[in-house]
Protein backbone atom coordinates (compact mmCIF):
# COMPACT_ATOMS: atom_id res chain seq x y z
CA UNK A 1 0.00 0.00 0.00
CA UNK A 2 1.13 3.37 -1.02
CA UNK A 3 1.48 6.15 1.62
CA UNK A 4 3.54 9.31 2.72
CA UNK A 5 4.33 10.09 6.01
CA UNK A 6 5.06 13.87 6.69
CA UNK A 7 6.75 14.86 10.22
CA UNK A 8 8.85 17.68 11.44
CA UNK A 9 6.48 20.64 11.94
CA UNK A 10 5.92 22.44 15.15
CA UNK A 11 5.64 26.08 16.65
CA UNK A 12 8.69 28.30 15.66
CA UNK A 13 10.00 31.93 16.16
CA UNK A 14 9.71 33.92 13.20
CA UNK A 15 13.01 33.64 11.63
CA UNK A 16 13.65 30.04 13.27
CA UNK A 17 14.30 26.71 11.24
CA UNK A 18 12.25 23.46 10.91
CA UNK A 19 13.28 20.63 8.56
CA UNK A 20 9.99 18.35 7.23
CA UNK A 21 10.59 14.60 6.31
CA UNK A 22 8.07 13.06 4.05
CA UNK A 23 8.74 9.15 3.94
CA UNK A 24 7.82 6.86 1.60
CA UNK A 25 5.90 3.05 2.39
CA UNK A 26 5.30 0.94 -0.22
CA UNK A 27 7.13 2.34 -3.56
CA UNK A 28 10.80 3.92 -3.66
CA UNK A 29 10.71 7.83 -3.82
CA UNK A 30 13.41 7.98 -6.25
CA UNK A 31 10.97 6.81 -8.95
CA UNK A 32 8.35 9.47 -8.46
CA UNK A 33 8.38 13.53 -8.22
CA UNK A 34 7.81 14.52 -4.99
CA UNK A 35 5.85 18.31 -3.67
CA UNK A 36 5.53 19.88 -0.65
CA UNK A 37 2.88 22.15 -0.51
CA UNK A 38 1.08 24.38 2.43
CA UNK A 39 -2.55 25.36 3.44
CA UNK A 40 -3.51 27.81 5.45
CA UNK A 41 -6.95 27.88 7.21
CA UNK A 42 -9.08 29.32 4.90
CA UNK A 43 -6.72 29.42 1.75
CA UNK A 44 -6.70 27.08 -0.89
CA UNK A 45 -3.50 24.49 -1.05
CA UNK A 46 -0.40 26.18 -2.60
CA UNK A 47 2.58 24.56 -4.09
CA UNK A 48 5.83 25.27 -1.92
CA UNK A 49 8.57 23.19 -3.65
CA UNK A 50 9.05 19.88 -5.52
CA UNK A 51 12.04 17.26 -6.70
CA UNK A 52 11.81 15.43 -9.79
CA UNK A 53 12.25 11.83 -10.78
CA UNK A 54 15.57 11.35 -12.61
CA UNK A 55 17.35 14.22 -11.80
CA UNK A 56 16.39 15.49 -8.97
CA UNK A 57 16.10 19.25 -10.45
CA UNK A 58 14.11 21.31 -8.13
CA UNK A 59 11.43 23.60 -8.29
CA UNK A 60 10.34 26.59 -6.21
CA UNK A 61 7.67 28.93 -5.09
CA UNK A 62 8.96 32.65 -5.01
CA UNK A 63 8.07 32.43 -1.50
CA UNK A 64 9.91 29.63 -0.53
CA UNK A 65 13.30 30.68 -3.05
CA UNK A 66 16.30 31.54 -1.22
CA UNK A 67 14.78 30.03 1.88
CA UNK A 68 13.70 26.53 1.53
CA UNK A 69 15.62 23.56 0.35
CA UNK A 70 14.44 20.08 -1.32
CA UNK A 71 16.24 16.93 -1.02
CA UNK A 72 16.35 13.25 -0.95
CA UNK A 73 18.27 10.49 0.91
CA UNK A 74 17.06 7.91 -1.24
CA UNK A 75 18.75 5.17 1.51
CA UNK A 76 15.79 6.35 3.98
CA UNK A 77 12.87 6.84 1.21
CA UNK A 78 12.76 9.87 2.61
CA UNK A 79 12.14 13.41 1.15
CA UNK A 80 13.23 16.68 3.35
CA UNK A 81 11.89 20.08 3.59
CA UNK A 82 14.56 21.88 4.81
CA UNK A 83 13.10 26.08 5.97
CA UNK A 84 15.32 28.87 6.98
CA UNK A 85 14.17 32.25 7.71
CA UNK A 86 10.55 31.53 8.99
CA UNK A 87 7.99 33.53 8.54
CA UNK A 88 4.10 34.50 10.06
CA UNK A 89 2.93 33.29 6.71
CA UNK A 90 4.59 30.05 6.16
CA UNK A 91 1.89 28.77 8.64
CA UNK A 92 0.19 26.00 7.78
CA UNK A 93 0.03 22.70 7.27
CA UNK A 94 2.13 21.32 5.14
CA UNK A 95 1.57 18.02 2.74
CA UNK A 96 4.07 15.97 0.69
CA UNK A 97 2.22 14.26 -2.34
CA UNK A 98 4.00 11.82 -4.86
CA UNK A 99 3.60 11.60 -9.01
CA UNK A 100 4.74 9.49 -11.27
CA UNK A 101 3.74 10.94 -14.32
CA UNK A 102 5.98 13.96 -15.45
CA UNK A 103 9.77 13.95 -15.85
CA UNK A 104 9.96 17.57 -14.42
CA UNK A 105 8.24 18.48 -11.46
CA UNK A 106 5.39 21.33 -10.79
CA UNK A 107 4.37 22.76 -7.62
CA UNK A 108 0.63 22.23 -9.14
CA UNK A 109 -1.70 19.84 -7.12
CA UNK A 110 -3.14 18.32 -10.30
CA UNK A 111 -0.41 15.89 -10.95
CA UNK A 112 0.20 14.64 -7.79
CA UNK A 113 -1.40 11.15 -7.19
CA UNK A 114 -0.84 10.32 -3.01
CA UNK A 115 -1.01 12.62 -0.56
CA UNK A 116 0.43 12.44 3.31
CA UNK A 117 -2.02 13.21 6.17
CA UNK A 118 -0.02 16.84 7.02
CA UNK A 119 1.95 18.18 9.54
CA UNK A 120 1.54 21.60 11.13
CA UNK A 121 4.03 24.41 11.26
CA UNK A 122 3.09 27.08 13.29
CA UNK A 123 5.68 30.44 13.02
CA UNK A 124 4.52 33.25 15.62
CA UNK A 125 6.66 35.02 18.37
Amino acid sequence: QVQLVETGGGLVQPGGSLRLSCVGFGFTLDYCGIGWFRQAPGMEREGVSCISMGDGSTNHADSAQGRFTISRDSAKNTVYLQMDNLKPEDTGVYFCAAEFTTQYCAIVPGPYQYWGQGTQVTVSS
